[in-house]
């Protein structure tokens, strides 16, 4: 599962990238089967909302079966080819988003944001930025009022501007008016398709007004050296993407 030239020029364009069934079911039915068992066994629905925010499943954070999806499917090495030298991954983000009719309450919507960056449940001075997100669809997503993901494609490119000419550090806008008032494009999918998004491509999840949980395992992807100079890599959108830079 290696990238074409044409896909670096779409993910340099867009800032993201949609593999369609690009992960093996074998690894798919597993992982799913896995979150399933914990949804009907563990999860705690006073904690709906923490798990919203952080992840869901968080004592399987670290499962094998979860961590496949990344570092057996290929996708470590797509995520290698588009960043060079990145940091070992070691935990996943499962996200659920769930049915409104089988919730006492609303499960809270993500307003569009790009992660790491003036989080509600963080200090705004506080950074818990990455270089690559890839995500996983674990579930049909047929309809956008199911809670998909919605994304900005092309959007990465402003918002470095933003964070290069406006921003300062502390502030609590995840985004600037122009793109916090846009809507996004709907990620629509099936098990196993996976997706590949730069940090800096501002994203939102709405409601589940459908039948069927939305579910989603997530991997934040940082080089090697994007601890050491967050902001810079916030102000530039290819410093953490040295392959791309022939391209450039």
């Amino acid at each position: 599962m290696a990238l074409t030239v044409d896909d670096k020029h779409d993910f340099l364009r867009d800032g993201l990238i949609i593999k369609r069934d690009a992960v093996d079911p074998a690894l798919v039915t597993r992982a799913r089967a896995l979150i399933d068992e914990w949804c009907r066994e563990a999860m705690d629905e006073a904690l709906i909302d923490q798990y919203t925010q952080r992840t869901f499943a968080p004592e399987l954070g670290s499962h094998p079966d979860l961590l496949a999806l990344f570092t057996g499917s290929g996708a470590a090495q797509i995520a290698a080819g588009l960043c060079g030298d990145i940091q070992p991954v070691t935990t996943v983000q499962v996200q659920i988003r769930l049915p409104e009719q089988l919730l006492p309450a609303a499960q809270p919507v993500k307003p569009m944001h790009v992660d790491g960056v003036a989080c509600p449940h963080l200090d705004p001075e506080e950074l818990r930025t990455f270089s690559l997100l890839v995500g996983v669809v674990l579930s049909d997503v047929a309809d956008p009022r199911g809670g998909a993901l919605h994304v900005q494609p092309g959007a990465h490119l402003e918002m470095s501007r933003w964070f290069r000419d406006e921003w300062t550090s502390g502030i609590t806008d995840q985004v600037p008016p122009v793109i916090d008032a846009q809507g996004g494009t709907p990620l629509l999918g099936h098990p196993g398709d996976l997706l590949l998004m730069h940090h800096l491509v501002p994203h939102a999840v709405g409601r589940n007004t459908g039948t069927e949980p939305r579910v989603m395992a997530y991997f934040r992807v940082s080089h090697i050296h994007h601890a050491e100079r967050r902001i810079q890599a916030l102000q530039n959108p290819w410093l953490d993407y040295p392959p791309l830079s022939a391209l450039l």
